[in-house]
C-alpha cells in the first residue's frame, strides 16, 4: 500500500537493532546472522574499542552478565581498560561481524566510544563496506569533525527534540550544511511534518525503539527512511505491506 507521505528511502531500512535482539542474546554473531536469515534489510549494534585497538560489538561499556567463574574477574571493568584476548568469547569484533555476515547489508553503528570512530572506518574500509556504514553519536559537533575523515560514510546525529534549543527546522539547517546525512529519534516524536522538514533538507529520517507494529506502520506511512526494531518479524512483516510500489 502507499505511505501517506513519501520517504527519501523506498523501502525505508529494516534496522535489526543489536541483531535479532527480541530472539537472540543481543549483539553476538548468532543475533547478527538470524537477523539476516529472518529478513532485516540493516543491522544495528555498538561499537568500543579495547585496550590493544580492537573495534568490538556491545551495547555496554563495561564487560556485563558473564556465565562463567572463570570470567567472573572481569566483570564490571570497562571494556578499554582490557586486551580484545580478555573479553568474553560472545562479544565479536567489528572484523569478525564482517567475516561471519558479510558485507551486503546496511550498519549502523552507535560509537559510543570516540576513539573507536577511527578503528570503526578501517575496518570497513578494509572490508569493502564503508559506503554501506551509518555513523551514529549524539553530539553533532562530533560528526562534523567526522565528516572530512570519511567522506563516503552515512553520519547520524541521534538526538531527542527536548535537545534542539533552536527547533528542528535550525537543526536540519545546521545538520545539512555540516554534511550530516541524517537524524535519528525516538518513533514517539516522529510525524509526518517533522520527516517532510527533515527530508526538504535532504536528510534521512530515522525512527528507533518501533517494536509494536503499529508504531512501525506508522512510522512508514509518516515516511520513515529507516526503522530500528528489536522484533525482526514483527519489523519485515509490516514493511512488506507497503513494498507494493516502493521505487526502491
Amino acid at each position: 500500500m502507499p505511505t501517506r507521505i513519501p520517504a527519501l528511502m523506498a523501502p525505508p531500512i529494516a534496522f535489526a537493532h543489536r541483531g535479532a535482539r527480541a530472539h537472540a542474546r543481543e549483539n553476538t554473531l548468532e543475533a547478527f546472522a538470524l537477523a539476516h536469515q529472518m529478513g532485516a534489510t540493516g543491522i544495528e549494534t555498538d561499537a568500543w574499542i579495547t585496550a590493544d585497538g580492537e573495534v568490538v560489538l556491545n551495547h555496554d561499556e563495561t564487560v556485563g552478565r558473564l556465565p562463567t567463574f572463570s570470567t567472573r574477574r572481569i566483570l564490571g571493568r570497562p571494556i578499554a581498560s582490557l586486551p580484545r584476548s580478555r573479553l568474553p568469547g560472545h562479544i565479536p569484533t567489528l572484523g569478525e561481524y564482517y567475516q561471519h555476515c558479510g558485507t551486503d547489508l546496511p550498519l549502523s553503528v552507535d560509537v559510543k566510544d570516540e576513539s573507536a570512530f577511527t578503528g570503526l572506518i578501517a575496518v570497513a574500509r578494509d572490508q569493502g563496506a564503508a559506503e554501506r556504514l551509518w555513523v551514529c553519536h549524539h553530539d553533532a559537533g562530533v560528526l562534523g569533525i567526522w565528516r572530512s575523515a570519511a567522506p563516503e560514510v552515512r553520519l547520524v546525529h541521534s538526538t531527542r527534540l527536548d535537545r534542539l534549543a533552536r527547533g528542528p527546522e535550525r537543526h536540519a539547517a545546521d545538520l545539512a550544511e555540516a554534511g550530516i546525512d541524517a537524524v535519528n529519534c525516538h518513533r514517539e516524536y516522529w510525524n509526518g511534518g517533522l520527516t517532510t522538514l527533515y527530508h526538504r533538507f535532504g536528510l534521512f529520517a530515522l525512527g528507533w525503539d518501533a517494536q509494536q507494529t503499529r508504531h512501525i506502520a506508522e512510522l512508514v506511512d509518516a515516511g520513515i527512511d529507516a526503522v530500528y526494531s528489536d522484533h525482526v518479524d514483527r519489523m519485515v512483516e509490516t514493511l512488506a505491506l507497503f513494498t507494493d510500489g516502493a521505487d526502491g
